[in-house]
């Protein structure tokens, strides 16, 4: 349906094994790359089969090369609920941290932000990057949601939590992001801000205990204010499961991104 959508997206190539290795344990990546039928990786959120290994690979190798060129990545598997280790919450490889890694490794960018503005907190990206002061991790999410994961006392000086109560909508988010994110991602003055962009916290979404009221304006506006973060910015598909919404909602943050 998003391919459908957007006639003018173009095919990626996958990602290198040592690409990802800058992420992943090699023995995670060997277990997933045997899989040869459908196996519970993460009971019961996260099933891979014979053709994940290639799927994930898909998914990591465009958003690195959608770090490249300032692009939107739109892939599936999602990512940011993978720590390095694991499986976890429908995500096979962090997309995200591979391409940070990517940039850092490969094309001399420095300081990363990476933005998550997913209704669920990003536990995998966070764990990745906790003690890592070249990169700063800030999300936005709903509190008390799965993972469990993101309360603001798990903040410091490169990982930023703001969790939102239930019933919030485009003023609260706006607000947060103005009041916790802005500040902390200039004072770090990144190279490039990299988003992980989730629509589940939609008006429009029906998840189990989510309950945020997000619209299709209030996404284009946080992706406007991300892009306005650092002089380069990209964007990977996180979360956003109605399918009848989501095409217009990566339309919206697109639209948000070039303005």
């Amino acid at each position: 349906m998003l391919l459908d959508a957007f006639p003018d997206a173009r095919e990626g190539r996958p990602a290198s094994r040592a690409a990802i290795e800058r992420v992943h344990t090699p023995a995670y990546l060997d277990t997933l790359a045997r899989i040869t039928e459908p196996t519970w990786l993460d009971y019961p959120n996260t099933i891979a089969s014979a053709s994940s290994w290639e799927a994930a690979q898909l998914a990591a190798g465009v958003t690195i090369e959608a770090a490249e060129t300032g692009a939107f990545a739109l892939v599936r598997p999602p990512g940011h609920h993978a720590p390095a280790p694991m499986a976890m919450g429908f995500c096979l490889l962090n997309n995200v941290a591979i391409a940070a890694r990517h940039m850092q490794a490969e094309r001399g960018v420095g300081r990363v932000a990476i933005v998550d503005f997913d209704v669920h907190h990003g536990n995998g990206t966070q764990d990745i990057f906790r003690d890592d002061d070249a990169v700063l991790y800030a999300s936005l999410h709903q509190s008390g949601i799965y993972p469990g994961t993101g309360t603001a006392a798990e903040s410091d000086a490169t990982t930023i939590n703001v969790p939102l109560e239930a019933g919030a909508g485009d003023g609260e988010w706006i607000a947060a992001f103005e009041r916790r994110v802005e500040p902390a991602v200039a004072a770090f003055r990144p190279e490039l801000v990299l988003v992980s962009a989730g629509f589940d916290a939609h008006e429009e979404e029906d998840i189990y205990l989510v309950d945020q009221h997000v619209t299709d304006d209030g996404f284009r506006e946080l992706a406007h204010r991300c892009s306005a973060l650092a002089p380069r910015c990209a964007a990977v598909l996180e979360g956003g499961y109605n399918l009848a919404t989501l095409p217009r909602l990566v339309a919206a943050a697109l639209d948000g991104f070039d303005s």
